[in-house]
């Protein structure tokens, strides 16, 4: 469902060029779980950027489903995003002006893939039913991040990008929000590719990998 073959990426800076990935080669398959772990400034958030095709990288290639971002436009990537990737992140990014309803279905509508059906289970696995009218900021930090998974995923997208979706979260409620996560992927059947600095929030994806300087430096299995 993912793949990176030797893929490099590097940023100009006053003192030269940072290498933030160097030949980084990594397989995700169609419906596995992989967690992504490394210090700050180790290269995940520049790599699920590839992997969402917000950038390109200098050398290597980045493909999805078999197709590669490399060669697309901006207009290509985009509809890539749409149609095929649904993205989670620390913060919300919640419409504030639409409600909880509107706010779901609105990656699905982007999509061309709604599903009231779908839609009403995931009010109801989310624990949102009877909260369709309310407003972003009339929910709680746990409740919000649970309407941005739901979002993500009723468009069923083949691939999630998720980066550190409960960081902004307390333990108890970081934990509920992680089980819902996991249990709503595979309800959907989409792969899941998450970026976390905690080893207790790796811990129940199918797999994990290390970076550090820009390199996987180890995989194994993360349960």
């Amino acid at each position: 469902m993912l793949e990176f073959r030797r893929v490099h990426k590097h940023y100009a800076t006053p003192q030269g060029a940072l290498n933030v990935l160097q030949g980084v080669d990594l397989s995700l398959a169609a419906g596995e779980s992989l967690a992504l772990m490394g210090e700050s400034g180790s290269g995940k958030s520049t790599l699920l950027h590839l992997a969402a095709g917000l950038d390109v990288p200098d050398r290597g290639e980045v493909l999805i489903g078999g197709q590669s971002l490399t060669g697309l436009n901006d207009a290509g990537r985009a509809q890539i995003r749409r149609t095929v990737l649904g993205l989670v992140f620390q913060q919300f990014h919640l419409v504030p002006s639409l409600n909880v309803a509107d706010n779901l279905r609105l990656q699905a509508r982007l999509a061309g893939r709604e599903s009231a059906a779908w839609s009403a289970h995931l009010l109801t696995r989310l624990g949102l039913s009877g909260r369709e009218h309310d407003y972003p900021e009339q929910l709680s930090g746990g409740q919000q991040q649970r309407l941005a998974i739901g979002r993500a995923l009723a468009a069923r997208p083949a691939l999630l990008l998720a980066d550190e979706p409960t960081g902004n979260l307390d333990e108890t409620t970081a934990d509920a929000v992680l089980a819902l996560l996991l249990e709503l992927v595979t309800e959907s059947g989409s792969s899941l590719l998450m970026v976390t600095h905690s080893p207790r929030v790796a811990a129940p994806l199918d797999a994990c990998l290390t970076l550090h300087h820009g390199r996987l430096i180890n995989g194994s299995a993360a349960s």
